[in-house]
């Protein structure tokens, strides 16, 4: 059956500010998963707590709305009981690397079969403008008026040194590159995990889509090879006058995802294996 990017429309209002870097992103991912002929209810998005968060409401596909941080651990849950859906997992900068950052390694280091998609604003949207973990230093918000102490975290540093199976960073300006680093995400057996770069206009005036846009430029058209690690390592440092975007790691030999690695023998998810209840009542009276 042929897909059209309209199969995920949904007529309802859309919350999110004018400018925001989230309507591009949604728009690129609809196209995205379009393309690659996948209907909308073989698509499940677990969605976190945060303006990212809300892309579940604002698109047709299987939507789980969960608690803050919290969302990799229900994405996997999910995966392992039906692997016929693609699970998709969203969430911001604060979602993921605050509240969701103990989840992000463990999914990372158990190569769980979803692709994760973070929207890096560098900036808590939903409530109001907070400092993130990726917010630049000196920045003032309510939370750091005097200016933000801390450097902000490298989140694609972090995920090259736990060997995630797939690792990028796109900009929510560059629609392109974005849309074939998606592609590729989803596509890739095992954790795929994107850092997205985004405006934020009503609470970040830092980094601004003029700021972004002066400073990304794409490390595979440069002539990076995704599969050198070590290359990789060294191109996330950068940060500042230019900012590296791209696939930098696409593990040529990846470790088995993690369903192999639980189901075993099964060779299944719990979905599509037959399952006598009589065997829990059993297991259940030798109990009581």
């Amino acid at each position: 059956m042929d897909v059209d990017v309209k199969d995920f429309n949904l007529d309802r209002e859309i919350t999110w500010c004018p400018g925001c870097g989230n309507f591009a992103i949604m728009d690129t991912l609809k196209n995205t998963l379009a393309g690659l002929g996948l209907s909308p209810h073989h698509v499940l998005v677990v969605a976190g707590i945060g303006q990212a968060g809300k892309m579940g409401q604002h698109m047709r596909a299987n939507t789980l709305h969960v608690l803050h941080g919290r969302l990799l651990p229900v994405a996997t849950g999910a995966g392992l009981v039906n692997d016929s859906l693609k699970v998709l997992a969203i969430g911001g900068d604060g979602d993921g690397y605050a509240e969701g950052g103990n989840h992000l390694i463990h999914a990372a280091r158990r190569n769980i079969d979803i692709t994760y998609m973070v929207h890096n604003n560098m900036i808590y949207g939903l409530t109001k403008g907070q400092a993130s973990p990726t917010s630049e230093k000196s920045i003032k918000t309510p939370t750091t008026p005097q200016g933000n102490p801390l450097e902000g975290l490298n989140p694609v540093a972090l995920l090259l040194g736990l060997k995630a199976s797939f690792v990028a960073r796109s900009f929510a300006g560059d629609k392109e590159q974005l849309g074939t680093i998606l592609e590729k995400a989803i596509q890739k057996p095992g954790f795929a995990f994107i850092d997205i770069l985004q405006q934020c206009p009503s609470f970040n005036k830092l980094n601004t889509f003029r700021w972004f846009k002066e400073r990304v430029y794409d490390i595979n058209e440069e002539g990076h090879d995704p599969s050198n690690l070590e290359e990789a390592f060294s191109l996330a440092q950068q940060w500042g006058e230019k900012i590296p975007t791209g696939i930098f790691f696409d593990d040529p030999n990846p470790r088995p995802v993690f369903r192999e690695a639980v189901m075993g023998e099964m060779g299944s998810s719990v979905l599509s294996t037959d399952i006598n209840p009589l065997d829990i009542k059993e297991i259940m009276e030798e109990h009581l």
